[in-house]
């Protein structure tokens, strides 16, 4: 065994090999596999393996496309069969909002040329007669779809990794991985220890023992899952040829031949968790007891649409473990407290992603980035608020409702509330809807008399749409107050504090006391990896706010540029508050609150100043995301009702009232500001998103070689702002656009109702070249096509005049 290596992964599953696999695909062939066991103990071995490309979001459907047609190659370049079986899946939809969600997917795969497309109901049966189609409204056929062998493609990876010069190491456990000096680490085996700068936990079900080796604990839990394979259906054993899947989600179940049966498998909702304390070290190829009669709902449903499963006897039960994430999705990437700690976990449809998760993670240590934004699985999105309790309540929902649609906007309420501030109950008492942003809840949206007071979920505008629309109109027309309280917020202090985030940061830092500036933070590939607002407080003070989502994401980021000496940066997100104050009276509301000169001359735009408002001493920043007159106010959080109370009492006196961030969506995107995770991204270059100007070149900044190498290429794609005849339902993000030809343009970004310009508007991404302002494109919304407008401006204010009034 070696004693070195470029990366030591931890687990031989079919994860952990295909990153193996990928790792000595990009070059690093001193690379080892550690596996506790034989390859394919845990949870891949008994997987069902079904394969699919389709997904909600377009980054997670490339990344499945990519791993359904790499089987092939795989098969061809390694001799090692993955026993790939692609007679294609159905897709039912038996309501409208599985409509919706079916045609927008087909709209996403027209945009990428994946190959997903509506047939008739003559050709569904034809493609399997055994279903019957009563009651559906829509089918879609998605030809690559079927399964695979979950062993055959393990080894198959395994065997390439090994033709690259990997090592693969089998009944070798970990028994410790320890963090050394000089940034690498020590990973100890009984057969001998392995020095490395990366280690890789890809442990499946022990995971969260691997990870308590180096310190960690990641919001993991398994869970039993069952599926039954049927004896032998005559009408299949007559066919020559295989049968498609079928996907029914609308009745929670999946079905697929197998042999000359078929395969059944449900997620209930009386589930059962498993091993909450820890994996027992023995568990290997075990089975739990059946337990058919918690799945006797999805069963009979299953029977209803394939009657031949009623009819066949049951030839197998698989009831085995699957490990969780709270919101069923990989915990992915760096963990960004640790050097070199690298973790891909928590993968529930491993078939479907393996091949696309390994390529990406070989990318991120590699080269320093993946090539897609993958922020919706990075491990980051999780911080220590994340614990066992919420973990559970989260698993128990996801694994409940694994078929359910994960419709634009919603907030799911199990486990929560986690983190609340303490205004809390005083905006619950003003009617908030809450959601959740890195644990905090957060008002949406405020109920008012004769208003709902909960909200629907679904494509089209739901019941929250009107009194959003009343927020976004009495702070455009009058004044209102918005809790900002989730953003991040830094303070940067010492004498090297200017000198470091010229480091940090693309753009040249404030020189005068009392002055903010906008910067964005350059990835790896010279992309938008974070945009910030910086105000000097002092002459060695700074205060940085950013996405408070992406708080421990842009940890990565700052350490990798060392603080000098006598300097700190802390994070204040927990111990301050927040709030924006905007719209034509909020200079004459906030002036009665405060003796502080706020007049244009005094206070102009992107100037802040420390001031008293109402008896709360406060740090005001003449900026606001609404595009309109605003002062962001951050105070102690012991400070932050009091403060709350005298806003909302002096705004309320002016007409205005709280408003929530469904609001803010609105206003913000009727200016046309971009928004860090939607619209600016490590995908889009400083030039496609507009940020170019911000980045200055005569010094020196993080990650600048990277931008340089791109700066002067030409754009790609525009982010560009659309007028959309939409009278329905409005954009959310993620719908594709196309020319009158049918020609893929681009795809949306942000998306919301302007209330204030009755314009339904969308913020999106255009390839360069192909439209012009006032050019007509198509958005598929509910993927089908709304005409739209390319405007050369944004409807709200965009020569800025009320934002620096």
């Amino acid at each position: 065994m070696r004693t070195h290596a470029q990366a030591v992964v931890i687990g031989g599953g079919v994860i952990g090999c295909s990153i193996l696999y990928h790792l000595a695909k990009l070059g690093w062939t001193d690379v080892v596999l550690l596996e506790r066991s034989e390859l394919t103990s845990g949870s891949t071995w008994h997987a069902a393996a079904n394969i699919h490309g389709l997904h909600d979001v377009t980054n997670i459907s490339r990344l499945q496309h990519y791993t359904m047609t790499l089987y092939k190659e795989l098969e061809h370049e390694t001799g090692q069969s993955c026993g790939v079986f692609q007679p294609g899946s159905l897709y039912l939809a038996q309501t409208e909002a599985r409509e919706h969600q079916l045609r927008l997917q087909a709209a996403k795969a027209r945009r990428y040329g994946m190959n997903f497309h509506e047939v008739s109901r003559n050709e569904a049966e034809r493609l399997h007669p055994l279903v019957d189609y009563d009651g559906i409204r829509c089918i879609m056929f998605e030809p690559d779809g079927g399964n695979v062998d979950p062993s055959g493609v393990t080894n198959a990876y395994a065997v390439g990794a090994r033709q690259r010069g990997a090592e693969i190491h089998r009944f070798t456990p970990v028994i410790g991985t320890e963090p050394q000096p000089d940034g690498s680490w020590i990973v100890r085996t009984e057969k001998g220890d392995i020095r490395t700068p990366w280690v890789v936990n890809a442990a499946g079900l022990w995971a969260r023992e691997v990870a308590a080796m180096a310190g960690l604990e990641l919001p993991l839990i398994p869970t039993e899952h069952q599926y039954f394979v049927t004896e032998t259906i005559a009408e299949i054993a007559a066919l020559d040829r295989r049968l498609p899947s079928v996907a029914d989600r609308d009745g929670e179940y999946y079905l697929r031949q197998e042999g000359k049966g078929l395969l059944v498998g449900a997620y209930e909702k009386d589930m059962r968790f498993w091993a909450e304390d820890g994996t027992p070290p023995g568990f290997g190829h075990e089975l739990f007891a059946d337990d058919l009669e918690r799945i006797e709902p999805n069963m009979l449903r299953a029977i209803d649409r394939v009657p031949a499963v009623g009819e066949a006897g049951i030839k197998r039960v698989i009831n085995g473990p699957m490990i969780w994430s709270p919101d069923s999705s990989a915990l992915f990437g760096p963990v960004p407290e640790l050097n070199g700690y690298f973790a891909c976990c928590g993968i529930i449809p491993g078939f479907s992603q393996n091949g696309g998760l390994g390529r990406l993670s070989a990318e991120w240590m590699v080269e320093g980035e993946p090539s897609l934004d993958m922020f919706s699985w990075d491990l980051a999105r999780y911080g220590s608020w994340a614990g066992k309790a919420f973990t559970k309540a989260r698993v128990g929902d996801q694994y409940a409702n694994r078929f359910k649609i994960h419709f634009p906007f919603e907030e799911r309420a199990s486990g929560r509330p986690v983190r609340v501030r303490p205004a809390y109950q005083m905006q619950k008492d003003l009617g908030a809807v809450f959601g959740l942003n890195y644990g905090w809840e957060h008002p949406l949206w405020f109920s008012a008399e004769g208003e709902p007071e909960r909200e629907t979920y679904g494509f089209t505008r739901q019941n929250w749409w009107e009194p959003v629309g009343r927020e976004a109109r009495i702070l455009r027309e009058k004044v209102g107050v918005i809790d900002i309280s989730n953003f991040a917020k830094y303070r940067v202090k010492g004498s090297g504090a200017e000198d470091w985030l010229n480091a940090v940061f693309a753009n040249r830092m404030p020189k005068a006391v009392g002055r903010s500036c906008l910067t964005p933070l350059i990835g790896k590939r010279g992309g938008v990896a974070g945009d910030f607002t910086v105000t000097r407080l002092s002459e060695d003070e700074f205060w940085v706010i950013g996405s408070g989502m992406a708080e421990r994401f842009h940890q990565r980021f700052f350490r990798q540029v060392p603080l000098p000496k006598g300097t700190t940066f802390e994070s204040r997100t927990e111990a301050f508050c927040g709030f924006n104050i905007a719209g034509p009276k909020a200079r004459d509301v906030l002036s009665r609150l405060t003796n502080a000169d706020l007049s244009t001359g005094a206070m102009p735009f992107m100037r802040s100043a420390r001031m008293v408002v109402a008896g709360v001493e406060c740090l005001a920043i003449r900026v606001s995301f609404t595009g309109d007159l605003g002062w962001e106010l951050h105070c102690a959080e012991a400070d932050q009702q009091a403060l709350y109370a005298a806003l909302i009492g002096a705004v309320k006196e002016a007409g205005g009232g709280p408003v929530g961030l469904r609001a803010l969506l609105s206003l913000r995107v009727e200016k046309g500001y971009g928004s860090w995770g939607r619209d600016y991204s490590p995908e889009y270059w400083p030039q496609e998103s507009g940020l170019d100007n911000l980045i200055k070149a005569d010094k020196d900044f993080l990650n600048k070689a990277a931008w340089q190498a791109i700066a002067e290429n030409p754009a790609r794609e525009i982010m560009t702002m659309l007028e959309i005849d939409a009278t329905v339902a409005d954009a959310s993000g993620g719908e594709p656009i196309f020319l009158a030809d049918g020609t893929p343009v681009g795809q949306v970004s942000s998306g919301a109702y302007g209330y204030s310009v009755g314009k339904s508007l969308a913020i999106a991404y255009l390839k360069s070249g192909l439209t012009k302002s006032g050019d007509t494109v198509h958005v598929a919304i509910l993927g089908q096509d709304h005409t739209a407008r390319v405007l050369a401006e944004p409807p709200f204010d965009a020569a800025g005049l009320r934002l620096r009034a």
